[in-house]
């Protein structure tokens, strides 16, 4: 069986990797599992979250695409990531000056985050094209004291915050900056993608939503976008959702980009964005209190029993919630080269 690019199918997952893992020990809670993005360990009094996501796909900002996403994985439980260590691989012929502008990029990330660089390693690596930095991160709290991507209720609402493609549209508007003027983006519009970088973060609406109380469960939609952020949910979950096509927010740089390499954005990797199941009584609560901090948030559908995944349109019509084979990022790279 030849795997697509991107994450490793499901099937994959739950057949292979998930009957591999060591082990049984008594402070893990919470194991590997589909659509959960990290690990629960219990230490005495305290709840330790960590998580580890590799950046692949992008190379002008790669340093600071690890510290955030993975300090995402971390917020999606509710809980402030503190910790970074990070795997720094690095393609034949890479010069100091890569190491000092990867780092400085972590370096930067990591204090805006508040989080401390613990460890980690630097190598080159034989046949690799581009740089790879594989990162983790650690958070703590009360032990308990979080939700996981596989909590969400039947009638729970579907909240998302921003918009879709945040972390694929700066990644194309960067690395494919070339082609697309060749294709005719506009240049303003183009620079003002580029800076979708500064969005990457959800730390400070996933620490806010859970604190405002009546979260069920967050994800942070990366690979297959925000369908297949809102499908690993559903999986997590053993949950059915009906989402609502015209109420997903799209910015108008996605939008743009996305129609020049003719790919979906609603596909398109989306860290900066967060999915956020919350109790109905509670989930004008939350959008009050990330609004109060200028964060976009709109609901854009809601979790039922009925193991099906829909979208209905405006005229009351339903059809099949996509289910991503590759990130379209992938499918955009492709096209540019």
């Amino acid at each position: 069986m030849k795997l697509p690019i991107g994450k490793v199918p499901v099937d994959v997952l739950k057949e292979v990797v998930f009957k591999s893992l060591g082990v049984k020990r008594k402070e893990v809670v919470v194991g590997p599992s589909a659509g959960v993005d990290g690990a629960v360990i219990d230490v005495g009094d305290k709840s330790l979250i960590t998580s580890m996501d590799p950046i692949t796909g992008a190379v002008e900002r790669i340093g600071w695409l690890a510290v955030n996403v993975n300090a995402n994985d971390v917020a999606t439980f509710g809980v402030k990531p503190v910790f970074f260590s990070s795997c720094i691989l690095l393609p034949e012929g890479a010069e100091r000056q890569t190491v000092e502008v990867i780092c400085s990029q972590m370096d930067a990330a990591a204090k805006k985050l508040d989080m401390a660089i613990v460890g980690g390693h630097c190598e080159v690596t034989p046949e690799l094209v581009n740089p790879v930095v594989v990162g983790c991160a650690v958070g703590m709290t009360r032990k308990g004291n979080y939700v996981t991507a596989g909590g969400a209720k039947p009638g729970d609402k579907l909240i998302l915050t921003k918009s879709a493609g945040i972390e694929g549209t700066a990644i194309l508007a960067t690395e494919c900056s070339a082609v697309l003027r060749k294709m005719g983006v506009d240049e303003k519009l183009l620079n003002s993608a580029q800076g979708f970088f500064e969005k990457i973060s959800v730390v400070t609406e996933g620490v806010l939503a859970f604190e405002a109380g009546g979260v069920s469960a967050m994800h942070d939609p990366t690979e297959g976008g925000i369908f297949g952020g809102i499908h690993e949910m559903a999986d997590a979950s053993n949950l059915g959702v009906k989402v609502f096509k015209e109420k997903m927010p799209v910015a108008e740089e996605t939008l743009e980009i996305c129609r020049f390499l003719q790919i979906d954005p609603l596909q398109l990797i989306s860290s900066g964005a967060l999915l956020i199941a919350a109790k109905p009584e509670s989930t004008d609560k939350i959008i009050e209190k990330l609004k109060r901090c200028k964060i976009e948030v709109s609901v854009i559908g809601e979790f039922d029993s009925s193991q099906k995944r829909l979208i209905l349109r405006k005229n009351g019509a339903e059809e099949p919630l996509p289910c991503p084979e590759c990130d379209h990022l992938w499918l955009a790279l492709a096209k540019s080269k």
